[in-house]
């Protein structure tokens, strides 16, 4: 063979090898992860006392505790046994938004009657489920610990980072999807 052929297979060949995958600069061991778990559960058991201290100094109201991991009780509660909302109903309902200093954030009047289908829109969890307790014609008011409420990110408006909520709803109609 002629030593330029050679020189252009052995090019080739060696052109034809793909990149060696970079390395990371930094590994992480997770201890972050576990910080940020670490403070939520503080967080967690500190809006509990909290909430926990309001349903105390109140012994005249019967809280309810929620499966979803927040409290409430009826101002006005529906006896007969009607709908509640599922998936895709239609929720027409007014609310209000305070702190659990009773502060108000939002009122009624501010958020207009809201119209939910359920499941399918955007809204807060707490919200979300406890609209999904309530029946037509009911007032009742929620104690949201900061994860069931806006959490870390708050609602980039009034209400901050990590804030327990107290929310009064009174739910108007539901529309049931057929």
């Amino acid at each position: 063979m002629k030593p330029i052929a050679l020189l252009i297979i052995t090019l080739l060949i060696v052109s034809c090898k793909s990149p060696e995958a970079r390395r990371p600069e930094t590994v992480q061991s997770g201890s972050f992860i576990k910080a940020s778990a670490e403070r939520n559960i503080k967080l967690n058991k500190k809006e509990h006392a909290i909430i926990q201290n309001i349903m105390n100094n109140n012994p005249d109201i019967d809280y309810v505790a929620s499966e979803s991991g927040f409290w409430y009780y009826y101002n006005t509660k529906v006896e007969q046994d009607t709908i509640t909302p599922g998936f895709g109903d239609t929720v027409n309902f007014n609310y209000d938004v305070r702190d659990l200093n009773e502060q108000l954030i939002y009122s009624e009047e501010e958020l207009n009657v809201q119209e939910y289908i359920m499941d399918k829109e955007e809204i807060f969890t707490g919200l979300r489920e406890g609209l999904k307790l309530m029946k037509p014609g009911e007032t009742v008011t929620f104690l949201f610990p900061s994860q069931k409420a806006y959490g870390y990110y708050g609602d980039t408006n009034r209400i901050g980072t990590n804030v327990p909520l107290k929310c009064k709803v009174t739910v108007n109609t539901i529309i049931q999807n057929q």
